[in-house]
């Protein structure tokens, strides 16, 4: 017969779910405030974690502003080191061409010179004593005789001479050019350190803009993440200042329920399955506390039925939309269905039977800073 009645019950409890819309009824307001001040200390948290890693992403910005500067300076530097190079270069092409012009001038003058003493020694060498002879004889008087003699011991001389610098000439050129082509050589290396140089600072240049940009990224994020902090800290703040003048609501209720005063106990019409409903929100409200515990939370189910300004029945109170949160989690359709267990079936018998321990209070829930009542285990009766 038990049984059937928790069956009926949990046939009465859907159908008062499907009245009130099935909406789940939200946690106690106590929860919802605490919860409220966990979700405010979390985004006060939020904001001065977020803050302290903005300030530090804006340091390491400035920091890498700083590095980004010094080398740019140095790719200015390297620049222009490459720029001054290169421009030694040009000069040095411009004064090669210029030598190298010189120089196929010097080595015609000096072939020709060649060819030309080359014709003289060939003479020389066919003619041989003949040709000095005849010059000798043709000479007219003993002074023509000396000068001619002078004449072929200078132009033995001129010939020595000019076989001499061409030798020279021609080493020379061959140094002239060689220092040339090093001079070329050793700007060419320069021009390829310098360049090298260029591309590693500007290589380092993008990877520190790159950087810079991922800074900014961050602290693009940081501000965003800020702002959903800030934005949650104030909805908490609204939150904790609802659930605080819902408190201060509950309090006026109660003195008004006082002033109204309650009707006895006697006069409640108890409905069958009463006891079974009382002691399943027994069991979720109080399953760990102690007995009186237990008993306190039915004594403020009957208060509240007894009370002009709450449903009279047992059904239409522990229903009432936002009152008990494990009506609204579904936890107390799951204890209803299974039934209560023995001790919270006793203490709402003991309820029902006018049984008060915290008297006429209405409400109850963990403590709360500044609210007074009567503590019973883990929860306050006011």
């Amino acid at each position: 017969m038990k049984k059937a009645a928790r069956i009926i019950q949990a046939f009465i409890m859907a159908a008062v779910l499907f009245m009130t819309a099935a909406a789940d009824v939200p946690a106690s307001t106590y929860t919802q405030l605490q919860e409220a001040q966990g979700e405010k200390e979390e985004a006060e948290n939020g904001i001065d974690n977020t803050q302290s890693d903005l300030n530090s992403l804006n340091t390491e910005k400035a920091d890498l502003q700083t590095y980004l500067n010094q080398l740019n300076g140095q790719l200015n530097q390297a620049s222009g080191e490459l720029a001054n190079i290169e421009g030694l270069i040009k000069e040095k092409e411009i004064e090669i061409e210029e030598i190298k012009v010189a120089l196929e001038k010097a080595k015609e003058n000096s072939k020709e010179q060649y060819e030309a003493m080359k014709e003289r020694i060939q003479f020389m060498y066919e003619r041989g004593n003949a040709a000095y002879l005849e010059l000798f004889f043709s000479a007219e008087s003993f002074g023509d005789f000396l000068n001619k003699t002078e004449y072929v011991e200078k132009l033995t001389e001129y010939d020595r001479q000019m076989l001499e610098n061409y030798v020279s000439l021609q080493e020379q050129i061959a140094k002239d050019e060689q220092a040339l082509i090093d001079e070329k050589d050793a700007l060419d290396v320069l021009r390829e350190e310098a360049l090298k140089k260029k591309e590693e600072i500007s290589g380092m240049v993008k990877e520190t803009s790159a950087s810079m940009a991922a800074y900014e990224d961050q602290i693009s994020e940081k501000e965003k993440e800020l702002l959903e902090y800030e934005k949650q800290l104030k909805e908490s703040e609204n939150d904790i200042a609802t659930l605080q003048a819902k408190l201060e609501e509950e309090m006026k209720l109660s003195q008004q329920a006082a002033a109204a005063g309650f009707t006895d106990l006697s006069d409640v019409a108890f409905a069958a399955g009463d006891i079974d409903l009382l002691a399943a929100i027994i069991e979720c409200e109080a399953g760990g506390e102690p007995y009186t515990g237990k008993v306190a939370v039915g004594n403020v189910v009957m208060n509240r039925v007894k009370s002009a300004v709450f449903p009279n029945t047992v059904l239409e109170v522990i229903y009432q939309n936002r009152q008990f949160s494990p009506v609204g989690s579904g936890r107390f359709a799951i204890v209803l269905s299974r039934g209560a267990n023995a001790e919270c079936y006793q203490a709402a018998s003991d309820a029902m039977a006018g049984a008060a321990p915290v008297g006429n209070c209405l409400f109850f829930r963990t403590p709360i800073p500044g609210l007074t009542g009567m503590q019973i285990g883990g929860h306050i009766f006011y």
